[in-house]
């Protein structure tokens, strides 16, 4: 088989499931979000799988709901760095991505984390770069929530590319260079404390779905994070995310995107939707199913039937009932979106939030998800996958298990690890070091 016949390499990644109510709890198999013991199974699984790196999202605030902390959100939010670092120690090739704001953060200091990271771990580390214009999250923080939501990615932008200055400070073999940036948001000098790591620079990961996300993703990222699952939708995506590399002087390849994806196994496809079906009841507890509607109405529905229709009154856009998560950008054409196909199916309140906030992307028999895994990749609608498991830590068991030794017969997949760094796994080359 020459290379032009040679199928298009399927990238898998894992994230660790957290606060949300997609990973389902009152599963007597869920364990603790807490425990390092959950970190590393999770995490052990991955590697063993052969997956590219394993993935922590990250909370500066819990969210509130009502003025009261949102039950999800009880387990709390460990540190990511903490938690990638001793997970360092346990691993020996598996990516380590920790999802950091570069809203409340500052370059030297999260430049030194990560590169300290990338050493201890012998090239593997990655930052998913998010940010926020959230004044809930703000009060965290002494300067509170000051940033506009136009300014946060004139931030998080200048702030990778500070970071990448000071890297690049340290030359390869050779003593620091004294680094001095000026900038909007950055006015800093100095030299750098930690010597050139093995990548380079660390990967970076950008987790955004808009139009400036997108051009910031071309612009600076190695890996983009992606709500887009569905075929169509990834093919357009990837399309237009992959064209505005050129501007920035960069490859296809060099932008790797890699939509959050869920699955479910059966042995038959019957089986598989059931199951679907189910988690898709324990996901959406008729408590969730009123909490999921207030998200999007902004008031209180706390009287509703979860077993009942749709409100009949109109959401209130600008209410602040729920903090510390993305608002819903039109929720009026999001509840008539909900009320038509409510009224079309004769659903209720909770059938409508689990048939609207499904996440399960593949679902069927370990053959058919490896079947179409390989065809998004072939098709060009990802370069690979984020994978969300809905139990803690266990829920990946069964992809290792069953798909990955799919994947690898349909030569789509590894069967080693050729490299040691995370840039290895991605196909990426490592930053030229200054001279």
């Amino acid at each position: 088989m020459n290379d032009r016949q040679q199928p298009r390499q399927i990238h898998l990644a894992a994230h660790f499931p957290g606060v949300n109510n997609t990973t389902v709890w009152t599963d007597p198999r869920s364990g603790s979000q807490i425990d390092f013991s959950s970190f590393d199974h999770l995490a052990r699984t991955a590697e063993r799988g052969l997956f590219d790196f394993f993935f922590l999202a990250e909370g500066l605030r819990l969210r509130e709901h009502g003025g009261r902390i949102h039950d999800l959100d009880v387990l709390g939010r460990p540190e990511s760095l903490t938690v990638l670092n001793a997970l360092a120690a346990v691993t020996d090739r598996l990516g380590l991505a920790a999802t950091v704001n570069a809203t409340f953060n500052e370059p030297y200091e999260l430049a030194r984390r990560l590169a300290s990271l990338d050493h201890l771990s012998g090239g593997r580390a990655a930052w998913n770069v998010v940010t926020s214009s959230d004044a809930f999250t703000g009060e965290n923080f002494r300067r509170g929530g000051y940033l506009d939501r136009a300014d946060r990615y004139t931030r998080a932008a200048e702030f990778v590319a500070t970071a990448r200055e000071l890297w690049d400070s340290w030359p390869e073999g050779g003593a620091p260079r004294p680094f001095a940036h000026r900038g909007e948001q950055f006015d800093i000098e100095g030299r750098f404390g930690v010597p050139r790591s093995p990548q380079g620079h660390p990967v970076v990961i950008q987790a955004g779905d808009s139009d400036e996300g997108r051009e910031f993703a071309a612009s600076a990222a190695d890996i983009i994070f992606t709500r887009h699952g569905g075929l169509e939708a990834g093919r357009a995506f990837y399309a237009d995310v992959k064209r505005r590399l050129a501007a920035y002087g960069r490859a296809p390849g060099d932008l790797k995107i890699m939509p959050g994806v869920t699955f479910v196994l059966g042995d038959t496809a019957a089986e598989a939707q059931e199951r679907a079906a189910e988690i898709r009841r324990q996901q959406v507890s008729p408590q969730t199913a009123i909490l999921t509607l207030e998200q999007v109405w902004g008031v209180d529905l706390s009287g509703y039937d979860p077993d009942g229709p749709l409100p009949d009154i109109d959401p209130d856009p600008g209410s602040q009932l729920v903090q510390g998560r993305v608002r819903h950008a039109d929720p009026l054409a999001i509840a008539a979106k909900w009320r038509a196909l409510s009224e079309e199916k004769g659903l209720s309140i909770r059938q409508t939030v689990i048939e609207t906030t499904g996440r399960q992307s593949f679902i069927g028999t370990p053959e058919a998800v490896a079947g179409d895994m390989a065809r998004f990749v072939r098709d060009e609608a990802a370069d690979g996958f984020i994978l969300v498991p809905h139990l803690t830590p266990g829920g990946l068991d069964e992809f290792v298990d069953r798909v990955v030794p799919l994947l690898q017969e349909r030569g789509v997949f590894r069967t080693a690890y050729t490299g040691h760094t995370l840039r290895d796994h991605l196909g990426l080359s490592r930053p030229a070091a200054p001279e």
